[in-house]
């Protein structure tokens, strides 16, 4: 690894979009190798024979300073040529590969038919990138993310990207996630040494942080690092700026509501950090033996990633 040799002081796991941008804010305040993020990799799967990383594609755009703010995902200055070749050809052009992220997602496929692990084409892909921090997956191994759904069983690009999440969700499963192990690459990076806060990003709950925790040994991994966890609520004022999240909280019987992440957290966290626009929340959240740091959530540029990611180091710390 071209970063710092020591143990980060704070691990993150995070899913895709709005994950990703606090794990910006976070490696733009923290030192160089302090940060590590651990990206979900439930939603990877084979496209067109390439293998797509989604949440870990985003986390890498955003740290590297490269996403597209416009659409929320993927790369800035795409282009769609080859995507138009495809369609023109009658292939499947439901799941959008711009020519600049289908270049990285030729070069991943082909390093793992090689026999590279996720977790070394991650060291790789961060170093070519110039991230100064660390990017691992979940698990070498891989897992599914796969949903239980009116319409059957759902792989989850399929459910979310090509019926855009229509279909009512009944069950979510994690298919290789018994048989999975904790990134081994983790083990070497930490050297022994522990973190000094874990940082549960405002990803998904049910489909970005959980497949994570999934995993056998994270739990473990995580209560042996004796630090303090704390979490942000991707909902504000009883939505979700991004992604389906409201809408399982909804099929599941549950208020869309800070407290409904509390509560799917409790007994895992110790923080968790709310919009200001749930503050009258804060009682309820507290009542389910966690703390409750009130804040502004939302994250609309650097300025406001970096104050959130300051925020929660300042959780963390107290």
């Amino acid at each position: 690894m071209t970063v710092a040799a020591r143990a980060p002081s704070v691990v993150a796991l995070s899913g895709g979009v709005g994950g990703a941008k606090l794990a910006r804010g976070l490696a733009r305040v923290l030192p160089a190798g302090d940060l590590c993020v651990i990206a979900n990799t439930g939603d990877d799967f084979t496209h067109l024979g390439l293998t797509i990383a989604p949440d870990f594609d985003s986390i890498l755009y955003a740290i590297a300073g490269l996403s597209d703010a416009q659409r929320g995902w993927g790369r800035a200055a795409e282009t769609w040529h080859a995507l138009e070749t495809l369609r023109n050809l009658g292939g499947p052009d439901w799941f959008a590969l711009g020519d600049r992220d289908l270049g990285l997602h030729l070069w991943r496929s082909e390093r793992l038919r090689g026999g590279a692990t996720l977790g070394a084409v991650a060291r790789e892909l961060a170093t070519a990138f110039g991230l100064k921090q660390h990017l691992l997956p979940m698990s070498n191994a891989p897992v599914r993310t796969r949903l239980r759904t009116s319409e059957g069983l759902l792989d989850f690009q399929h459910y979310f990207v090509r019926r855009r999440c229509e279909p009512v969700v009944l069950g979510i499963e994690f298919e290789g996630a018994a048989t999975a192990a904790v990134c081994e690459d983790l083990a070497t990076l930490m050297g022994g040494g522990r973190a000094q806060a874990i940082v549960l990003c405002p990803s998904n709950p049910y489909l970005s942080i959980d497949p994570i925790l999934a995993v056998p040994g994270w739990r473990d991994w995580l209560r042996e690092q004796a630090c303090p966890i704390v979490a942000v609520s991707p909902i504000v004022g009883g939505e979700v700026l991004k992604g389906c999240a409201a809408k399982l909280m909804r099929e599941f019987n549950q208020p869309v509501a800070a407290t409904t992440i509390a509560r799917h957290y409790a007994g895992l966290i110790d923080v968790l950090c709310i919009d200001s626009r749930d503050a009258a929340l804060a009682p309820q959240i507290e009542a389910l033996g966690m703390r409750c740091m009130v804040t502004q959530t939302v994250m609309t540029d650097d300025a406001s990633r970096e104050a959130l990611a300051r925020q929660v180091l300042v959780a963390a710390a107290t």
